[in-house]
Formats: C-alpha cells, structure tokens, sequence
C-alpha cells in the first residue's frame, strides 16, 4: 500500500467578505503518484493550494506530513517542509541566465561573492539527475516555453521539494512540450517525488494521473481512481451536469470579407518586428483560428485589430474602413466585438455592477433611454435574460464583478460582446482560466454566432483543442508571420500544429497561396 506523505483535513477557509472558499475539505496525496485536482473556477483549488504553500491560513483544519501534523506559517517555511509550487505564470527573471535563475535565494558565495560556477555546476546536477536538457548559461530570455517551465521545475526541485504543485502546466505548451514535460513528471513520480496536477485538461488528466480529487463550490465531493473513470465523468462530477466536451458544427456559409489585412506590419520600440507582413481576411460566417506559441505576435495582433495598439505600415479594415489611428471606441463602432486575453485588465471594470459591465457599451444608445432618463426595466429586463442565457452564477444584477468567479467574470464580458450586434469578434484567450462548463457555453456560442447571425470571428488562442473545434479555417504564428494555413481545421493534427508552432516546419508563400 502507497505511503501517505501529505493529508489536508477538514480544511476550511473563509475570508474577511464572508466568502467560505474552502469547506471542511479532506484531501490527500501519496508517495509518487501524480494527482490531479480538479474543479470550476471558484471551487476552491487555488485556495486549497495557497493553504499549503503557505500563503493563506485556514480557519479550522489540520495539514499533516507523513503521519504528522504540521504548521505551515509562510512560503519559505512551505519549501522548507519540502513543498514547491510551479506557477502557470513564470516567476522567472529574463536577463538573468538558468542557473541564477535556479539558485536565486540559495545563492553559492565565495569570498563575500556570488560564485556563478558554482551555481552552474549546481543546475547542471539537477538538469543531469532529472534529464533536463539545458544549458545553465543560457539566457532564460532565449529560452523557449517549454524550457522556462523546466527552469521553474529546477527551482523547486534544488530546493528538495518532494511535493511539488502544478499550476496548469501545460495551458501554454506545444503537443511537442507537452509530451516532454509529461516524460519529466513520470521521471519525477518514479524517483519518490508526489505531484499535485491542477488541470483543465481532463485528456491530459486522464494521461498522466493515478487518481482524481474533485472540489465542488468548496466542497470536495471525493477522489476517484481514474482507472473507472473518463472525461465525461470527471466533467459531471466538476459542473453537475454533462458537458459536452466535443463541439458539432455544420461547414460554414462564407460571405464577404468582413475583416482585411494586407502586409501589416508593427515594430516595437526595441526595433523588433513583432508582425512582419501578416496578410488574410476573416469572412461573414466563418471562425478563423489562430494557434502559435504565445509571444509570436499574437497580442500584438489582437492590440491592432481593437485598437489597443497602432501599427507601422500596412492596411486594416474592418467592414470596408480603414482603422489606421483609430480608437476603440471608433473600431468598435465600426462593428467590432472584443474579448480581450486579460478580462480583469481590459473586460471589465470590478467594482461595477454586472448589470453596470454588461451595459456599458450601448447605455449611450437612444433604444435604452426616454429623453435624459434611462429605461430602468427595460435594462434591467433584458440583464436578467442576458444572465440566465449566459449562465452567470451570481446573487443578482447588482452584485460587483469583483466578487464573482473567473469562469463568470468570463461569461460577464462574453454576454456584453455577444449581444453588442457586432458582426465581428476578436475573441483573445477567450477561456483561458476557466472551467469546462463555463469553456463549453463560450465554445458553443462562438460557433452558434457564425453559423446563425453569419458573424466573423477571429479566435486567438493558446489551447489547441479549442483552435481545431471550433475554428473552420487555421493559420499559424511564429516569430511575427503566418508560417502555416489550413482550410480546414479539422482536418489538422495537434502535432501537426505543434511542428509549424515550433519551428520545425514551415509553408512557402505559394503553398499558401489562396488560403489567406
């Protein structure tokens, strides 16, 4: 029978608002194995983790360590015990190489001063023992994803972490990555280390995890021995209902183009061109994906089209006008949608009602006012219906945004977007962080919109189950350009993807020809 290393009992949290994130919640972990914790935004995952590593303190409950019961007061104390955690979000310093990188807070002194071959010679043992394949001197700002994930691998490890937490580690890997990154967590498993796998990915849960520990609204309805289970299984237990975990759509009814693009370019302040030459159109009717490893110019791209960001030269239009200089106000206007990546930063405003961020766009429309007033139930009407169709789990109209989950914040901004009557969307990582119920409903609207209102769609994103469901036709990013064009999306492989995304392979001007 497996060593229990780790038992979190009757954990429960509740914050200064009166939120209770975690309620009497028992979860364990065994001596290598690799666990996936999974759940909805909101169901308490993230809460659950911070009480482990540290950085919240629960109100009631125990946390024990191979039989023992334990106090973790802070982080340092955490890594002391032999916990690690890998963000999604790289704590990484670019302009720093991976070996000072991985040594930073044990750094190795001579002399009174920091002893770089030192720190070399101590990443280079870990890359060795756990087949990293790195070079300690490199930059971490020439690294690609894959290898900066590795870096933040290594940290955790040269500090003997024996559990060690996985923040959704594969959200922004290539099939390629993703693969090597799983080989690397068997090899972990194998040599005694305990992996805690928070994931999304039901597929990739089922791949690399022994068992499955599901929270729900805060509770933890049980762990489950994957071996009886599939993804529709785990997804029931997450939402409460079936989810529909494959999207069905008819081939798309193509019109005009809505969106053109001819020869754009952007350069950054650094001299860099971040796009160089992109040129396609989006047509009425039709989801066009992008996949690409993130920072290939994706953003940049979606800064142009919204307004967000100018450009150097080249031509953009939307619905025949050219939006050169442009607000995005005035693109907007023109009948664009905008489902930014950062829907805290750029979707909404937090402390402002649902009703107040659903609005926001057209409160200054004649249709919503009588004279200088406002229809106050007609809008408040036609938010309840918008909350109901979109799903938005809340106590009513008025609560803050603040206060919901990210799945729904998500669904605030998507429900503004989707009844705009905007005949484009950008839709940006438009269910990055979010859960399979909220991913499924967004999913399923984008595609219902293009089929049933003829509606174009851009679709930039990182996850790419998503780009191959629901796009009809594919392009590929890397390094500012379109390496790659596909007319049919699902026609295309992930690794096939994955080797354009990577570099490995690339399409010639002519091939492409006719499929922008």
């Amino acid at each position: 029978m497996a060593q229990e290393v780790l038992r979190m009992e009757g954990i429960t949290k509740k914050y200064d608002n009166g939120f209770v994130a975690n309620k009497n919640v028992t979860f364990w972990l065994n001596e290598g194995e690799i666990l996936a914790l999974v759940g909805e935004n909101g169901a308490g995952k993230t809460t659950l983790m911070k009480v482990l590593f540290g950085l919240e303190a629960p109100q009631s409950g125990q946390v024990m360590m191979n039989g023992a019961p334990v106090k973790i007061l802070n982080t340092l104390d955490a890594i002391g015990k032999g916990i690690g955690m890998v963000h999604q979000h790289f704590m990484l310093v670019p302009s720093l190489t991976v070996a000072e990188n991985v040594v930073l807070g044990i750094e190795p002194m001579k002399n009174g001063l920091f002893d770089f071959n030192a720190a070399v010679s101590m990443t280079q043992e870990v890359a060795d023992k756990y087949n990293f394949n790195i070079d300690p001197k490199m930059k971490v700002a020439d690294l690609s994803v894959g290898q900066m994930q590795k870096v933040e691998i290594m940290k955790v490890l040269i500090k003997g972490a024996k559990i060690i937490i996985m923040d959704e580690p594969t959200a922004v890997l290539t099939p390629q990555e993703t693969d090597e990154l799983f080989e690397q967590l068997l090899l972990l498993r194998d040599s005694g280390h305990s992996i805690i796998f928070i994931s999304h990915k039901l597929e990739e849960v089922k791949r690399i995890c022994s068992r499955v520990t599901v929270l729900r609204h805060g509770y933890c309805l049980g762990s489950y021995d994957l071996k009886d289970m599939n993804e529709s299984d785990i997804s029931r237990l997450m939402v409460g209902r079936d989810v529909v975990l494959k999207i069905e759509k008819d081939d798309p009814k193509i019109g005009k183009p809505v969106v053109h693009i001819q020869n754009l370019v952007k350069i950054n302040e650094a001299g860099k061109h971040v796009l160089d030459g992109i040129s396609f159109d989006i047509h009425a009717g039709e989801v066009v994906g992008i996949a690409g490893v993130e920072g290939n110019g994706q953003s940049d791209l979606s800064d142009v089209l919204s307004g967000m960001g100018g450009f150097s030269s080249g031509t953009v239009e939307v619905n025949g006008n050219d939006i050169k200089g442009k607000t995005v106000h005035d693109i907007r206007s023109m009948g664009m949608a905008y489902i930014p990546e950062d829907r805290m930063e750029y979707g909404c405003a937090g402390n402002m009602s649902i009703r107040d961020n659903i609005m926001a766009d057209r409160f200054f429309k004649k249709e919503y006012k009588n004279g200088l007033f406002m229809k106050e139930k007609y809008i408040n009407d036609l938010v309840d219906k918008y909350i109901q169709e979109f799903e938005i789990a809340c106590d009513d109209r008025n609560q803050p945004v603040r206060m919901l989950s990210g799945g729904n914040i998500q669904k605030v901004v998507v429900a503004r977007e989707f009844t705009s009557g905007s005949n484009f969307i950008l839709a940006n990582q438009p269910t990055r962080g979010i859960d399979v119920g909220a991913a499924e409903m967004i999913r399923k609207t984008i595609v219902k919109k293009s089929r049933e209102e003829g509606t174009a769609t851009l679709l930039i994103s990182a996850d790419l189950n998503e780009v191959l469901e629901c796009s009809d036709r594919l392009l590929v990013m890397r390094k500012g350009k379109v390496v790659a064009a596909f007319p049919k999306a699902n026609e295309v492989s992930e690794s096939e993807l994955g080797e354009y995304m990577l570099g490995l392979k690339t399409m010639t001007a002519e091939e492409m020809e006719g499929l922008l």
